[in-house]
C-alpha cells in the first residue's frame, strides 16, 4: 500500500479542516476518513503525558503503519490519496519522515497571519478550559517553557507561526514545485479560485469544487470565578484521563465543556497594543518568510483591517468521526484542528 500522494501539512487554525472537507467530494481525490492521523509526528507510540489534555490527544494518533495504510484502503482505483495534519510543517522531524518514505508527495500549506493564528489557538484552548492563562500575550510568553516541559505542539502558540523557518527547512528537503503555499485569506475571500489552484497543483480536474464549508466559530467565555472553577475541574479530569478508560473519562469532561461554552461570546479582536506586543515574536521570521518565498507579507506587520474569518470551523469540542461525519464533543484534543475563529 503506497503512502499518500499529497498531504496538507499546515498550519493549525488556518482552515485545513475546511480544505480537507472541501476536497473530499472530488472524484479524483480520496481524503483520509481521519482528518488528522498525525502518523509522521512520531517514530512509534506517542508520548503519554504533556500539557493539559495532551494524554487524550496522544491516544488518537494513528501511529502504527498498518493502521495508517488502512486509512486509504477504500480509495478508488486511480484516485490520489491525501491526508491533512497541520503540524507536519512545524515539526522538522515529521518533514524528514515524510521525505524518507514519500519523497514525491505533493505538500500543501496554508499560512495565516501569525498573530491572528496564535490568538485563535489561545482562544481555542481557553474556551475549552484547558489554557490556564487568561491573557494571550502572557500565554505566548510561555512558549519555550511549555516546549521544554513536553507540552504538545498545539500549545506552541509562537513557534507554530514561524513559517519562514519552517519553509526554509522544508525547501531543503523537497523541490519547490512539490510545495503549494497560499494564504488563509485566499481561502476565505475566493474559495472557488483557491480550490481550483489546489486541484491544478494536484493535477486533477478544476471547476468541480466551488465552496468551503461554513460552520460555527470558537466562543470566548468571560473570565471570572465560574470559568476558573470549571476550567480547574476540567484540567484535573484531563490529567487523570490517562488512568481511565476513554469513554468513562469523556462523560464528565464533555459536560464541563458544555457548561464552559454555554455563556461564551464571539472571540474578541486584539487591540493594537496587544498585536504590537505579539508581533515582536514574529517580525524577524516574517522577514525571513519574504526572503524564502519571494512574496510580500508586509501586511502582517500592520494593524488588522478585520478580525478572523468564519470558514472551516467545527462547533466547539466537536470531534471529527472516522466516517467523516461530525462525532460527539471531545475535550482535551489539543490538535483539534483549526477552527479559524
Amino acid at each position: 500500500m503506497p503512502f499518500p500522494d499529497f498531504l496538507v501539512i499546515g498550519v493549525p487554525k488556518s482552515g485545513t479542516t475546511a480544505l480537507h472537507a472541501a476536497l473530499r467530494p472530488h472524484p479524483a481525490l480520496y481524503m483520509s476518513p481521519v482528518k488528522e492521523p498525525k502518523y509522521f509526528l512520531t517514530d512509534g507510540p506517542p508520548p503519554t503525558r504533556g500539557g493539559p489534555g495532551d494524554a487524550a490527544t496522544y491516544r488518537e494518533h494513528v501511529w502504527r503503519r498498518e493502521d495508517y495504510e488502512a486509512l486509504f484502503a477504500d480509495a478508488p482505483a486511480g484516485a490520489l490519496c491525501g491526508e491533512s495534519t497541520p503540524f507536519y510543517l512545524y515539526d522538522r522531524a515529521a518533514q524528514r519522515r515524510i521525505h524518507a518514505v514519500a519523497p514525491q508527495a505533493k505538500l500543501i500549506a496554508i499560512l495565516r497571519d501569525p498573530v491572528e493564528r496564535a490568538h485563535s489557538n489561545w482562544t481555542h484552548l481557553w474556551s475549552a478550559g484547558l489554557e490556564p492563562i487568561g491573557d494571550v500575550v502572557r500565554a505566548c510568553a510561555e512558549d519555550e517553557r511549555r516546549k521544554a516541559a513536553g507540552w504538545a505542539h498545539f500549545w506552541h502558540y509562537v513557534s507554530l507561526g514561524r513559517y519562514g523557518e519552517q519553509l526554509e527547512h522544508l525547501y531543503d528537503l523537497f523541490p519547490r514545485e512539490q510545495v503549494l503555499v497560499f494564504r488563509y485569506r485566499e481561502l476565505l475571500d475566493d474559495p472557488a479560485r483557491t480550490l481550483d489552484r489546489v486541484c491544478g497543483f494536484l493535477g486533477v480536474e478544476q471547476g468541480l469544487l466551488t465552496h468551503i464549508p461554513r460552520e460555527n466559530v470558537t466562543a470566548q467565555p468571560e473570565q471570572g470565578r465560574r470559568h476558573q472553577l470549571l476550567s480547574m475541574a476540567l484540567r484535573a479530569l484531563a490529567r487523570a484521563g490517562h488512568h481511565l478508560p476513554e469513554k468513562l473519562g469523556r462523560v464528565p469532561i464533555e459536560r464541563i465543556e458544555s457548561l464552559l461554552q454555554s455563556q461564551g461570546a464571539p472571540r474578541r479582536p486584539l487591540t493594537w497594543d496587544q498585536r504590537q506586543r505579539l508581533l515582536a515574536h514574529f517580525t524577524a521570521d516574517i522577514e525571513l518568510l519574504q526572503r524564502v518565498t519571494g512574496e510580500d507579507f508586509g501586511d502582517w506587520l500592520r494593524p488588522r483591517e478585520r478580525s478572523g474569518g468564519l470558514v472551516g470551523a467545527r462547533p466547539p469540542g466537536q470531534r471529527q468521526a472516522r466516517n467523516g461525519r461530525p462525532g460527539p464533543p471531545a475535550i482535551g484534543r489539543n490538535d483539534r484542528n483549526d477552527r479559524p475563529a
